[in-house]
């Protein structure tokens, strides 16, 4: 099989979904694999032109550790496509990935997968209307964006969904979306790298300080306040938050608040296993209704109850076995002491980890029946 996969996201970042679902493709069907990078799908924002050191490398691999099934290419675009009547100028610039396209999909088995909506995957989409097609909603793109850019995405995503053969959606909330495809709809949560996980063990009572822990971005999506309160709810506890930090703290943290710099995949996994609990506390917006959070499926593969707000999928998990949700008119101090008195069994770990790892997760959803 043949599949061109248009990326949300570059291949020389830390291995995420869509990087997972081409080397499940790879694994189960000996597929070869042509990923386009994203390009520009929003007008740049001032933010755009700052110059950030960066800090980390996080992974990917340069074009001469590429496997031998995969191929990527990076799309040259300008920073318009939300703007009408200009689509002209990034069609000329895609000219020669559009032929490569043309020529990857000149052979049996071939399958278009679009793992973000844009103008460039309506063109692939419009040019082999005869090859299958999938689109893998794995986020509320529109939600990304605003004004002009929003409503493309919006217009971009529609088209997409019903021109594909079939719809991959990541939660509950983006299946409820696209109720109106329900027919091609198919569910496929998110999941873990399990093989990336160190051997069952059981997650052993300390007695020293209990570290409530999380690893992730922290945008505008983080919830601070509530996070103060867990840590004035809590004295006894240190909050380690690690990852790259968007939205700052609206205020000096209390001497039980740590902040990390970010580390790579590998680094995350070890530092996860310090942990007594496992945090998401993400607020409830527009975009995260739609998210099913990996850091879940992280932390319960290790072991870790989950502490988390009310939002996307989480709030589908409120009685499943080590999660504990709460909001900020929760008794905070209760929530944190029943998640540390609650103790994972290696055989549940590795049930866990069975039914939740990608390839378990994409051979489930029934892409190819």
């Amino acid at each position: 099989m043949h599949l061109v996969y248009l990326s949300p996201v570059p291949w020389a970042s830390f291995a995420q979904r869509p990087h997972k679902f081409v080397e499940w493709f790879h694994a189960r069907h000996c597929g070869e694999v042509l990923w386009v990078d994203p390009y520009p799908t929003r007008l740049p924002k001032i933010g755009d032109f700052r110059w950030e050191k960066s800090t980390v490398v996080v992974g990917g691999t340069s074009p001469a550790e590429l496997p031998h099934w995969l191929r990527v290419v990076q799309p040259r675009a300008l920073p318009i496509e939300p703007l009408p009547g200009v689509g002209s100028l990034n069609r000329f610039l895609w000219r020669h990935l559009l032929n490569q396209v043309d020529q990857f999909l000149n052979k049996p088995d071939g399958l278009i997968g679009i793992g973000k909506p844009s103008t460039l995957a309506l063109q692939i989409l419009i040019r082999h209307q005869e090859v299958p097609s999938f689109y893998d909603a794995m986020d509320d793109f529109p939600a990304f964006y605003e004004g002009l850019s929003r409503q493309a995405m919006e217009r971009h995503e529609s088209a997409v969904a019903s021109k594909v053969s079939k719809i991959l959606v990541s939660s509950t909330a983006l299946a409820e979306r696209f109720d109106c495809h329900k027919s091609k709809v198919l569910m496929a949560l998110n999941a873990c790298a399990t093989e990336m996980l160190p051997s069952e063990q059981l997650i052993s009572s300390s007695t020293v300080k209990p570290i409530l822990g999380y690893v992730g971005t922290i945008g505008h999506w983080f919830d601070w306040p509530l996070v103060f309160a867990l840590a004035n709810a809590n004295p006894m506890a240190l909050i380690r938050l690690i990852g790259p930090v968007y939205s700052p703290a609206p205020e000096e943290l209390p001497p039980n608040i740590e902040l990390l710099p970010p580390c790579n995949h590998a680094m995350a996994l070890r530092a996860m296993q310090s942990f007594s609990v496992g945090l998401i506390p993400f607020k409830q917006t527009d975009l995260t209704a739609s998210v099913d959070p990996i850091k879940y499926y992280e932390y319960r593969a290790l072991g870790l109850p989950v502490v988390s707000t009310y939002f996307g999928e989480m709030t589908l998990r409120e009685q499943q076995s080590g999660v504990f949700l709460m909001s900020r008119q929760s008794d905070l101090t209760g929530v944190v002491a029943r998640a540390l008195e609650y103790q994972s069994n290696k055989n549940e770990i590795q049930k866990f980890r069975n039914e939740n790892s990608w390839g378990a997760r994409f051979d489930a959803c029934g892409l190819f029946c």
